[in-house]
């Protein structure tokens, strides 16, 4: 797919695969693709509110030192149940756990926890990837080891991520457990939706104007260069009207982990753009609701 209404221009010298400078840049650009993100945002809002109105505010849960490090958990009415921890989207910029409350009824109607993660943005680490990263595994270690408190099953807990969050959550699934006290298959799947794997070409994108990327960094945070370290079963996702970047990565990390003899299922949603695949994840009847409730064996 190219960019809507996109103008012919004399193209420069190729930066990655088939990509000029502009071309590349354009591809790690939702907007230039989806220029709907700030309508969808809305929608997001909104139906997050009506979600809380429905469910009742969320208990509000540390799980570190850092004001920051807070989540907001959705509980059901089942013992001993699933939990589900959700980490946002937002090109790595920081957004609230409440904006996406929207997904937490799906959840919780089918007798599972929810929880959405508060975290750092990078306009806050100087550029550093590393500490939301860190965040995040921390804060699913929080969960495993306080499961019981709220009735959650410690031994049945899945992960999602949207965008960047479903970047954070590839560097998740594919953690060193041992560094956090935890048990290697700690998480026992995960929904990748639209996320990014291999930094590389990000690097190369105009995201280096924000992100301070370094060698370490591409290294330690390209999920797809650590399959030897997932221990769960994997859906990633994408929309046919996302970026042929986005489109690429996310169908070439399924290939991988299918080539490294571990389970992924690729699910392409038809005539959805990046913004609008996360709406999926709080629909039963979706593609996406679906095959997470299947994953989680949820009713």
């Amino acid at each position: 797919m190219n960019p809507p209404a996109a103008a012919q221009r004399l193209k420069g010298p190729l930066v990655w695969l088939d990509m000029d400078q502009k071309a590349l840049d354009d591809a790690y650009d939702q907007l230039v693709y989806a220029p709907n993100r700030d309508q969808v945002h809305k929608r997001n809002v909104f139906n997050s509110d009506r979600v809380r109105a429905r469910l009742g505010a969320p208990k509000r849960l540390a799980y570190g030192p850092a004001p920051i490090e807070q989540l907001d958990l959705f509980v059901t009415n089942k013992p001993d149940a699933p939990i589900n921890v959700f980490i946002h989207g937002g090109a790595w910029r920081q957004r609230e756990a409440r904006d996406y409350a929207f997904l937490a009824e799906m959840f919780v109607r089918a007798g599972a926890h929810f929880i959405a993660l508060d975290f750092v943005g990078v306009e806050n680490t100087k550029g550093d990837l590393l500490p939301m990263a860190d965040q995040v595994r921390r804060a699913v270690a929080w969960v495993h080891k306080n499961a019981k408190s709220f009735g959650g099953d410690p031994n049945k807990i899945y992960v999602s991520g949207q965008s960047s969050g479903a970047h954070l959550a590839g560097n998740v699934v594919t953690t060193d457990w041992s560094a956090y006290g935890t048990p290697a298959d700690v998480v026992k799947g995960a929904l990748l939706c639209s996320g990014m794997y291999d930094l590389k070409p990000v690097r190369l994108s105009k995201r280096s104007e924000y992100v301070a990327f370094t060698d370490d960094m591409e290294e330690k945070l390209s999920s797809q260069r650590h399959l030897d370290r997932l221990n769960c079963p994997v859906i990633v996702a994408y929309g046919t009207y996302e970026t042929p970047e986005f489109q690429r990565q996310n169908r070439e990390f399924a290939a991988a982990v299918k080539a490294a003899g571990k389970s992924a299922t690729l699910l392409v949603g038809d005539g959805y753009n990046h913004f609008e695949m996360a709406e999926m994840i709080g629909n039963p009847m979706s593609l996406l609701g679906s095959a997470v409730r299947e994953q989680m064996k949820l009713a």
